[in-house]
């Protein structure tokens, strides 16, 4: 298969190229890395990513930005940072791809722990992973082409911990094979609508 594997350079986007390129071919997206530049927070821009890579098997998105801090400081322009890029800019994703990705091809989204499991400041991103997840199960049922969707959510990864694991008091870090392999269930297996939980 020929995938798209956007933020592939971060650690989540590496754990899923890890597993793919095993037995697929790659094009690895990003802001500032990878095979093709991408903004997701551009429709022009993502747009312009489906127009250099042509017709494609899936898609996987692992980027989305978000606000961290109390929410009694929260202002709104600091939710929206989360709804508009890491939510807003993956739906896009989709809805730019719909007629780019192959009949019975895949989109696989990324979301994260703290909608179900949250902790003190991640409010901001409790919200986006909630929104997400929304979207996915409501998109499956309307996919053409027998297309499938799913998203990926996964907890405090193994190599996170250096820079995150403080903001995770009591959470147990999960491999990276593991969470690399959720990304091989949702492109090579057959369901849609589902959140797969690494955690």
């Amino acid at each position: 298969m020929k995938i798209i594997v956007i933020g592939a350079h971060g650690d989540i986007g590496g754990a899923a190229c890890a597993e793919l390129a095993e037995r697929h071919e790659v094009i690895t997206a990003g802001r500032s890395s990878g095979d093709i530049r991408v903004d997701i927070t551009q429709r022009a821009s993502i747009d312009e990513m489906y127009h250099k890579t042509g017709k494609v098997d899936a898609v996987v998105s692992t980027v989305g930005e978000v606000h961290f801090g109390p929410l009694s400081d929260l202002t709104e322009d600091q939710f929206m940072l989360g709804l508009t890029h890491k939510v807003m800019g993956q739906v896009n994703v989709v809805l730019a791809g719909l007629k780019t990705i192959n009949d019975g091809g895949s989109f696989t989204l990324t979301s994260g722990v703290l909608d179900r499991d949250p902790i003190r400041q991640g409010t901001g991103a409790a919200t986006a992973n909630g929104a997400l997840g929304g979207f996915v199960k409501g998109a499956a049922i309307e996919m053409p082409r027998d297309l499938r969707i799913n998203i990926v959510s996964p907890g405090l990864l193994d190599v996170s911990v250096p820079r995150y694991g403080s903001f995770f008091p009591g959470h147990e870090p999960v491999s990276s094979k593991r969470v690399g392999l959720a990304y091989v269930k949702s492109v090579e297996g057959a369901g849609t609508g589902r959140v797969i939980i690494v955690g």
